[in-house]
């Protein structure tokens, strides 16, 4: 019998230019955000609502997930691949990855895109899509200045009026916030093998045609990770404990806000703080400050440097240094 429950897609194909060089070599979903690899909150928070089958659309580095993520087995849920040649977009890419779902045509299918970090109500976003028999819930957030952002205003019920683009004084401070949930048969209705927004082509067009798109209104905290700083501050909100996901390792730094990998070395009297990170194999200096950092794989941070809000490349060896919002090493 088919599957009536949630599957998700996850949309990890993108490069993340605005996150170079942190992306040179390592894709957006896979870097380290709070102690893991980000889009590894994704996969426990869609587990978290009983979600057991989720394709990952990839496309730049594709062959970085696999080995980390399997089968999903160790999450206990199912993960599979659906790869792109060459990118097609949050829509095409959508379309794609939808051939390996084995579900109702009616099923809800959750779409995260992979730059979004939230602790919004997704088990209340799957309920009120099906309550309301929407074709597509998109997750709304609000923000205080609109304008950087696409608005998406909606009438009393919820219905979603239009998707406007940045504009100078906008009509509504509800955004897009990167989490929506598709009747699975409308997913076949974007076109096949090409390039396709969701945002500018396919929601606006279900919109024109008079489909039924409602709006989810959540007030949790939410975080686009798109660039180095914004990234930086995701990783120490959730050791901080501003927001946690299933996936946030227990910090365990002697401040009680920080955390350091297992095979980490920091000498006794260095200081991590502020919901820094210090990752396997990484070594800080006797003496050394880390506060509000991610320091990567291997670094190795020499004595009595003080680091603050910043980046540091697997791999590298920092000398002494002071800095505040760098990114070091690459």
């Amino acid at each position: 019998m088919p599957d009536s429950n949630p599957s998700a897609i996850l949309l990890v194909g993108g490069r993340g230019t605005r996150l170079a060089p942190l992306t040179d070599l390592t894709p957006k979903p896979m870097l380290p955000v709070g102690g893991v690899p980000f889009t590894l909150h994704q996969i426990l928070q869609a587990r978290s609502v009983g979600i057991k089958r989720i394709i990952l659309a990839t496309s730049y580095r594709a062959e970085v997930f696999e080995p980390y993520l399997g089968d999903g087995s160790r999450f206990d849920l199912e993960i599979r691949y659906a790869v792109e040649k060459e990118a097609l977009g949050t829509g095409g890419g959508i379309r794609n990855a939808a051939e390996l779902l084995d579900s109702d045509p009616d099923a809800p299918v959750v779409i995260f895109n992979g730059d979004v970090l939230s602790a919004h109500d997704l088990a209340g976003q799957i309920r009120h899509h099906k309550e309301r028999d929407a074709d597509v819930t998109l997750y709304l957030t609000k923000v205080e200045d609109a304008r950087a952002y696409g608005v998406v205003p909606t009438d009393e019920e919820g219905w979603v009026e239009a998707f406007l683009e940045k504009m100078e004084n906008p009509i509504s401070d509800q955004i897009n916030a990167g989490c929506y949930i598709f009747r699975r048969s409308v997913i076949y209705e974007i076109p096949s093998g090409r390039v396709v927004s969701v945002e500018r082509e396919t929601f606006p067009s279900l919109l024109t045609a008079g489909r039924r798109v409602q709006g989810f209104v959540d007030a949790g905290y939410w975080r686009d990770i798109g660039t180095p700083a914004a990234l930086i501050a995701a990783s120490a909100d959730l050791i901080t404990g501003r927001f946690r996901s299933p996936a946030t390792p227990i910090p365990n730094s002697k401040s009680g806000s920080g955390y350091i990998a297992a095979t980490a070395e920091v000498s006794e009297n260095a200081i991590v703080s502020e919901g820094s990170v210090i990752l396997d194999g990484a070594k800080v200096g006797a003496g050394a400050v880390i506060a509000g950092s991610i320091i990567g794989e291997k670094a190795v941070i020499d004595a009595g440097s003080v680091i603050r809000t910043s980046f540091v490349a697997p791999q590298s060896q920092i000398a002494r240094v002071e800095v505040e919002g760098e990114i070091l090493g690459f």
